[in-house]
């Protein structure tokens, strides 16, 4: 609206007419600014990912892109709690003194206990994961504590609708991977230094989200105000039911990757890790949508469409992608390595189908979260374990792709009639 104020101002020509845009610091203090914020995270993330490729090559890239995956499986705790910060403050913003103190202290200790259980299961990652050394493992495990500390604090910023704290937390998080992390590669070319800069990285945004929780939210005045329902064990149950159903879209969206390392040889490993760089693009490049629709999921009145609007949107995002990576397959191997990768390239276009797959997939788990309910996410298991025992006997990497797009496409079609079904009326779980 301000945008196209001041561009009409401007047609008519008068010098009084004449305004500038709204700076940076504005556009980021509106919703509009968290989109942009995400988007250049995703950007700058995956900017991370086609330098690695390039530097690393083939088979120590492999490595990486099996601990990033494992690394955004461990996420799901961070996008639990932050999924219930956030629901509860904008529910209950009378007594956002008391949830954002309740949600932070179960986050502190949920990010210590979950960084010794990452620590603990550093000898097993380095085995399943086939690793040159237990180092990648351990500063993955460190690297849990950040990320899930961030999860607690983006909940608060988001619910309290701090937009300009939360774009900063997003923003430090992408731009933070890509400074440090490249920079530690280029000073030596391995997994373990590669990871290395994704750890230190990770203390980008939590340092963010401390320095912006510092000071009292905007509602510490309603901080002595108390509810028997934001207790910490009523806290804690909400984000084990909402990172369960994250989890499960996790370990299937990023489970591939796991298969092909111990399927393929570490070549046919190595390109099929660069294919999914495009299709996590795919993934990601719609996940402003999921942003802005998912306060209109949590309304019953609102929830059939926008979820059908939502779905739309991302599968012509999706359509236009799949488009690009087949005619301009030469352009789309710049960015996932380049002619080190050419034996992938023919096959771009089914990674962006896969993308397409995931991003509608996300869309339809947070929808169920949304209306608070769990059960359908026990399909979503049911189509991991499909994935292991189909997956185990792929000869090549296209067989494994197919594989993949087919199980990703059979829970996508059963969600859906699910979905629609439940949604016919307003109810208040699955």
């Amino acid at each position: 609206m301000t945008t196209t104020a001041a561009q009409a101002s401007g047609a008519s020509g008068g010098q009084h007419g004449q305004r500038r845009l709204p700076p940076l610091r504005d556009l980021l203090r509106s919703s509009a600014g968290i989109a942009i914020a995400m988007a250049v995270m995703n950007v700058a993330t995956y900017a991370f990912q086609m330098i690695a490729a390039r530097l690393l090559g083939p088979t120590q890239y492999g490595a990486v892109a099996s601990l990033m995956a494992l690394l955004m499986v461990v996420a799901v705790l961070q996008l639990g709690l932050q999924a219930t910060g956030a629901r509860r403050i904008s529910a209950e913003p009378e007594h956002v003194g008391q949830i954002e103190r309740m949600v932070l202290r179960v986050t502190y200790r949920a990010a210590l206990g979950l960084g010794l259980l990452m620590l603990v299961l550093s000898p097993v990652v380095h085995t399943v994961l086939r690793l040159d050394s237990i180092v990648p493992a351990v500063l993955l495990a460190v690297s849990a504590v950040p990320l899930t500390i961030m999860g607690g604090q983006s909940g608060v910023l988001q619910g309290e609708r701090r937009w300009f704290s939360l774009a900063g937390v997003y923003l430090a998080m992408g731009l933070a991977r890509v400074v440090v992390g490249t920079a530690c590669i280029v000073v030596s070319p391995t997994e373990s230094a590669a990871m290395l800069g994704v750890m230190l990285a990770m203390f980008a945004p939590a340092i963010v989200g401390w320095l912006a929780l510092r000071r009292p939210g905007l509602h510490a005045r309603d901080a002595d105000r108390h509810s028997e329902e934001h207790t910490g064990r009523l806290v804690v149950r909400e984000t084990g039911a909402a990172s369960l159903a994250l989890l499960a879209f996790f370990v299937l969206s990023n489970l591939d990757i796991v298969v092909a390392r111990n399927v393929l040889d570490d070549r046919e490993a190595g390109l099929y890790a660069a294919g999914l760089i495009l299709a996590k693009a795919v993934l990601f490049l719609p996940q402003f949508v999921v942003v802005v629709a998912f306060p209109a999921m949590s309304t019953p009145a609102q929830r059939r469409r926008a979820l059908l609007r939502s779905l739309t949107l991302v599968a012509l995002l999706g359509i236009f992608c799949t488009l690009a990576a087949w005619l301009l397959s030469g352009v789309a191997m710049v960015f996932v390595g380049g002619a080190e990768y050419a034996d992938v390239e023919s096959r771009l276009w089914v990674f962006a189908v896969l993308g397409t797959l995931l991003a509608m997939l996300q869309l339809l788990v947070y929808s169920v979260l949304a209306r608070r309910g769990t059960r359908t996410t026990y399909l979503v298991w049911l189509a991991v374990v499909a994935l292991v025992v189909l997956s185990s006997q792929a000869a090549h990497l296209g067989s494994l792709a197919a594989i993949v797009v087919a199980v990703d496409g059979a829970l996508f079609l059963a969600l859906l009639l699910i979905s629609l079904w439940r949604l016919k009326e307003p109810v208040a779980e699955d």
